[in-house]
């Protein structure tokens, strides 16, 4: 039997005209050039500048002024050395510096891929059998950068998917810094961050058992002072950068979720936060959050990241700790098992594993799940997000990387209460990238970060060639039927090669 797929007629395609107001900065002696020049210039010379300026950007952004206030004021340091009291300036001669010192990032302008759906917290006003979804992307702009945005969807009693159009404006969040660190674990990451030894034992010694960023702050500070080099002086910065890893974003309450995204903050991610897995986890007592993992890059280290929300307005972010938190593809079942979380992970690069925790940022002792084993995914195996309840166990749908690079999707089926246990595996690839997908900025590659089941049947978004995405349909139980198949013959063949093999010997 093969499984039919239903391909659906629609396409999500980047859009560069989504623009953020992205602090621009050249160095200290150019910035103060800069400044010195707009300060020469007459109060009205300043306001002819910018009046037309704000007319114009106010139509691409919300609240430009915001963005070019903020802007100026990070460069207060810089205004002290010039010996210029910065709160005398006037409005007008603030935003006309904050302009030099912003420039437009177009944050899908290069591809737009690697989705992810989620049911949206809001069901309300819908008919029977209708279903409101937050679908994330991973959006790439200049320098590949990755972000993370957001569009909402409807699916109808017939599974047809209407993607609701982007708002006109994007918002970046607003961070908040008020974690109180552990610093056993907040060590044990910096160890693996490359950071000076010495520097470590050092700041170590001079930390509570549990911090605040202030304090981190002030103690790097006095011991940045006392050294000689710029070189010694980075390890410090590289500190705070690993502490910047942990925060918190709100998001205005009158944005749409198009309007939203959530853009590199920390520099341990600041060349991109890349293929968020959401999962809408239920935990013990019935209450529910969102999940999301997703793989923090600075152009050389990979950092397995968590986010969790309850409303897609305010997000808290941390980094995740462990032996199997590492390499990329982490993605969190959407319920404990056995009284434990539980993910699986693919920390090899290579193999599929899983593992369980009492801690939800916290995981050691990954157990082997998954190798590949068909030619299809010789290269590699790996999820395509969190693992799907079903009655009969655990579907998963998975990634394979075969001949000429080319990314397929397959599906696994793992036991409900065990889930190290495999029941179920598809011998031939879920879907491959036809004629129509395999052009793109990476070709020849198919792949999600996520799934959802509704009216029976399986709805998978996936990345088209990371360059746009597209939605496929497989019915659930004619999908878990083939995979126990598959598995069974698939054993048989297996057993068959031992017994000739056997015999040969």
């Amino acid at each position: 039997m093969r499984l039919s797929i239903e391909r659906k007629p629609i396409r999500i395609n980047p859009d560069p005209k989504r623009v953020i107001a992205r602090f621009f900065f050249n160095g200290n002696d150019r910035a103060k050039e800069v400044i010195q020049r707009v300060m020469d210039i007459s109060e009205d010379n300043a306001f002819g500048i910018v009046s037309p300026l704000l007319q114009e950007y106010s139509k691409r952004h919300r609240n430009i002024t915001r963005a070019l206030n903020r802007h100026c004021s990070k460069l207060k340091p810089l205004f002290a050395e010039l010996d210029i009291d910065y709160d005398t300036l006037t409005v007008y001669r603030k935003l006309l510096i904050g302009s030099y010192f912003t420039h437009e990032y177009s944050i899908e302008s290069a591809a737009f891929f690697n989705p992810s759906i989620i049911e949206d917290p809001d069901q309300t006003e819908l008919q029977e059998g209708q279903r409101r979804v937050i679908i994330s992307f991973r959006a790439v702009g200049e320098g590949h950068i990755s972000s993370i945005t957001f569009r909402r969807a409807l699916i109808d009693q017939a599974n047809n998917i209407t993607v609701l159009p982007a708002g006109s404006y994007i918002d970046e969040a607003e961070i908040v810094r008020n974690a109180v660190y552990n610093k056993k674990l907040f060590f044990e990451k910096a160890a693996v961050t490359q950071i000076d030894i010495n520097v470590l034992n050092e700041l170590e010694s001079k930390l509570d058992h549990h911090f605040e960023y202030a304090n981190l702050r002030r103690i790097i500070i006095d011991s940045q002072k006392m050294q000689e080099t710029d070189i010694k002086k980075l390890e410090y910065d590289k500190i705070l950068w690993l502490a910047d890893s942990y925060y918190e974003i709100v998001f205005s309450l009158d944005t749409d979720i198009s309007d939203r995204v959530i853009f590199p903050i920390s520099e341990y991610e600041r060349k991109g936060i890349e293929d968020a897995r959401f999962v809408h986890f239920k935990n013990d007592d019935d209450s529910t959050v969102y999940y999301a993992t997703y793989t923090a890059y600075d152009g050389s280290l990979i950092m397995p990241k968590l986010l969790q929300t309850n409303d897609f307005y305010n997000f808290k972010i941390m980094p995740l700790y462990g032996a199997g938190a590492q390499n990329k593809n982490l993605a969190l079942f959407p319920r404990k098992i056995n009284g434990k979380f539980a993910m699986i992970s693919r920390i090899d690069g290579c193999n599929n594993y899983i593992m369980y925790s009492d801690k939800i940022n916290i995981w050691e002792k990954p157990i082997m799940l998954q190798q590949p084993k068909f030619s299809w995914e010789f290269i590699q195996i790996g999820n395509c997000g969190s693992p799907i309840e079903t009655e009969h166990g655990w579907v998963v749908i998975t990634h394979g990387v075969g001949p000429m690079r080319r990314y397929v999707l397959g599906a696994s089926l793992l036991k409900l209460d065990d889930p190290e246990v495999e029941i179920g595996r598809l011998k031939e690839p879920l879907l491959i990238p036809n004629s129509d997908e395999r052009e793109g900025y990476v070709p020849n590659v198919l792949y999600s970060c996520g799934a959802l089941v509704h009216n029976g049947k399986l709805i998978i978004p996936y990345g088209v060639s990371d360059s746009s995405t597209a939605f496929a349909e497989v019915d659930l139980n004619e999908l878990i039927t083939k995979l126990i198949d598959d598995k069974k013959e698939t054993n048989k063949v297996e057993k068959a090669a031992k017994v000739k093999d056997k015999v040969e010997h």
